[in-house]
């Protein structure tokens, strides 16, 4: 019995397992399947509008338009008169800054709001690599910016008789103080309707905050500047965190005795409680030809989206009971694509055909709107990888606030007619005071529906379930590959071992040469990390122009890379190593692969659509990457049709060619140039968008990687 169990334990091979046995075969096959996986995970991408459901609301707490709006015509006449009045001071030499805010503040306390005014100063976004992780806003006032420079917000405040004060509700409407618009004042008109029937109401239950932002310094900054001294102790009276440095205004003190005396004009930060949700409510300078139109504004910085649920209910609310046409942004230029609609076309046959065999069946859509998500998708997928936020809304998701921003498009001439103003007035402060009711019944934040999500119409979206499908199928031929060529690799290696008698040389060389080629990627990728602080310096430089600035900035790229590698990496360190054995491509291409792969799924959990459209330019490019010479060599059809694909995805590749070949097709190849790829840097590291890091840290790195394996000495 021993000797059997001996003979079974030396003479049988131990099983493997499935999972073992599975990826033995993918990597045996790796072409095929990396061929499969990314058409799969392109085809999955362009299936994603007819994969997208309808929206639907998670939470049942929130009972959108379960209640008769009470609010009347005598709230749109307060208004009005609102309206009018600042209309009326722009004319006047009164009708500054400090008139028109007195105005509001005036308002306001007449309601029996508690109302304070908020100081600020303009910040300078200069990027600097130590202040990258934090709010675009987060820093103090810069030493060269006057103290005279200042806006001032008016916050107002009502008391929720059946609250207990720990939680509220934010309305924002950006107002230039400076200059009366027309469309700012009736949004300031929407939202004082809404403020003053909250006002009266019994069954308010969190506390209302009304923040009228000074936007002659930018909305978002007005906002941003609030929020910060919102959420940080201030000790001083109409202070901000900038007060040991700039004096406060005299006028501002005038401004505040002056309304004190009639009423509660409050000196001090005033504060309510936790906000559950913040809406931005806005009334665009354009106008619609066919009939008035909301528009929903979700995106904040680095791809932030907020609870589904709120976009749900402002959907909801006003396509069933104020009768708007809603919309979210879309890329325009996609929906003249002829191949997007013949696709489009293509599936509303396939969905046909599938509801023939079987009613149950529901595959596909209509190509008109098919070819309308599509450009929706586009578009959210491009202002989520932005990472900049579309609208002031972005200021409230940094501190885990769900926000939207709100902008009313009126019918054409809606504002010039009296009678079709006020309609318009009732409903969006309908709308408004409909959303604050349902989120006023909520016991706790929004939590049920979905925070990842990309949207292909205002009433359809597809959940991180399915889009990260896509993403997976694209990205799975980059281990497959990368292990691949390892085995390859050990297995020329054996047969060299077998064929040559053993050195303690080439054993060393041959256990090392992995560390080279890791060596040198990580060369490349530090390099990288010091191409993303370059701009730092570059910005110190007085009077450079955008052009001048990228030309400084490839001009030293270029010079810190010869100078790391000739330090780092120059080939005398492996004066020693055979020519055969002295980095060779594959090593190198399976370590790029998996820097890639790496990167892109460290990415994809920061910022899934940066990811994604990284992934559609980096994968085809480190697949494809082999040496040109033995290509050219060859002369044959294959090898020539992949030296020109190789050559033509490294050119694609590298990010200043992609931004101008990207602008040019989607906005026209009118004006655009090399500085205005500076600019858009410029505006990511203005927003710490994580994007900035992407490009620089992981896509730069790697398409040099591809690079120097096109042009190595095979």
């Amino acid at each position: 019995m021993a000797e059997c169990g001996s003979e079974t334990a030396t003479g049988a091979k131990p099983k493997r397992k499935p999972i073992v046995w599975l990826g033995i075969f993918l990597i045996s096959h790796s072409f095929l399947f990396s061929v499969v996986f990314s058409a799969a995970g392109v085809v999955a991408l362009l299936l994603l509008p007819v994969l997208a459901k309808n929206t639907y609301i998670s939470e049942n707490a929130l009972m959108p338009g379960s209640v008769a709006s009470m609010l009347s015509n005598q709230e749109v006449a307060e208004a009005n008169r609102l309206v009018n009045d600042l209309t009326n001071s722009n004319s006047k030499t009164l009708g500054s800054a400090i008139g028109s805010q007195r105005i509001i503040a005036q308002h306001m306390s007449n309601l029996g709001a508690e109302v304070s005014f908020h100081k600020f100063h303009p910040q300078l976004n200069q990027f600097h690599p130590l202040h990258f992780f934090s709010s675009p806003d987060s820093g103090r006032v810069e030493q060269n910016i006057s103290c005279a420079l200042h806006g001032v917000n008016t916050v107002g405040i009502i008391r929720a008789p059946r609250g207990d004060g720990k939680e509220a509700i934010v309305l924002v409407t950006p107002f230039n103080s400076a200059k009366v618009n027309p469309n700012e004042a009736f949004s300031l008109g929407i939202a004082y309707s809404v403020f003053s029937l909250l006002n009266r109401v019994p069954w308010l239950a969190k506390d209302v905050i009304w923040l009228v932002a000074d936007s002659q310094f930018g909305e978002y900054a007005a906002v941003c500047a609030w929020l910060r001294d919102y959420h940080t102790p201030v000790f001083s009276g109409l202070g901000t965190l900038d007060a040991e440095m700039c004096p406060e205004s005299n006028n501002l003190y005038e401004m505040n005795e002056n309304l004190s005396t009639e009423r509660a004009i409050y000196d001090g930060f005033k504060r309510a409680g936790t906000m559950a949700a913040a809406l931005v409510i806005k009334v665009a300078d354009r106008s619609e030809h066919f009939e008035d139109s909301l528009g929903i504004y979700a995106e904040a910085s680095n791809g932030q989206m907020p609870n589904l649920d709120l976009i749900n209910v402002v959907n909801y609310l006003a396509v069933h009971r104020q009768g708007l046409r809603v919309k979210v942004e879309k890329l325009w230029s996609l929906l003249g694509l002829k191949w997007l609609k013949t696709l489009g076309e293509i599936l509303e046959s396939l969905g046909h055909f599938a509801r023939s065999l079987n009613p149950n069946w529901k595959f596909g859509i209509p190509a008109a709107d098919y070819v309308e998500g599509s450009a929706t998708l586009a578009s959210s997928l491009y202002n989520q990888a932005l990472g900049i936020p579309t609208g002031p809304h972005g200021a409230f998701r940094d501190y885990q606030v769900d926000a939207i921003t709100l902008e009313i498009f009126p019918q054409f001439s809606s504002l010039e007619n009296i009678a079709r103003r006020n309609d318009l007035l009732l409903r969006s402060a309908r709308l408004i005071e409909g959303v604050i009711r349902s989120v006023n019944n909520l016991l706790e934040k929004f939590h049920q529906s979905f925070f990842l999500y990309l949207l292909t119409s205002p009433a359809k979206f597809v959940s991180v379930g399915v889009y990260m499908i896509a993403f997976a199928l694209l990205v799975a031929p980059l281990p497959l590959v990368a292990a691949s060529l390892y085995v390859n690799s050990s297995n020329s290696d054996s047969s060299v071992k077998k064929g040559k008698p053993a050195s303690s040389a080439i054993v060393t060389l041959e256990s090392w040469k992995w560390l080279y080629a890791t060596k040198k990627a990580f060369i490349v990728h530090l390099w990288g990390s010091v191409v993303s602080l370059l701009p730092y310096f570059i910005c110190q430089i007085p009077s450079c122009t955008p052009t001048t600035s990228f030309a400084i900035w490839v001009s030293l790229s270029v010079l810190s890379l010869v100078v790391m590698y000739m330090v780092l990496a120059s080939p005398s360190s492996h004066a020693n190593e055979s020519q055969p054995q002295r980095e060779e491509w594959p090593i190198l291409k399976s370590v790029t692969l998996s820097a890639a792969f790496t990167g892109l799924c460290l990415m994809s959990v920061i910022n899934f659509a940066t990811a994604e459209i990284g992934g559609l330019l980096m994968v085809p490019m480190c697949l494809m990457a082999h040496p040109l010479k033995p290509d050219v060599k060859a002369r044959s059809i294959r090898t020539l049709s992949r030296a020109v694909c190789n050559l033509i995805l490294g050119f694609i590749g590298f990010p200043p060619v992609a931004f101008i070949v990207l602008k040019a097709k989607f906005e026209g190849s009118g004006s655009t140039n090399v500085g205005d790829f500076w600019s858009w840097v410029e505006s990511l590291w203005a927003w710490n968008s994580a994007t900035y890091l992407y490009i620089g840290m992981v896509h730069l790195p790697c398409w040099a990687l591809c690079i120097h394996i096109l042009f190595h000495r095979s």
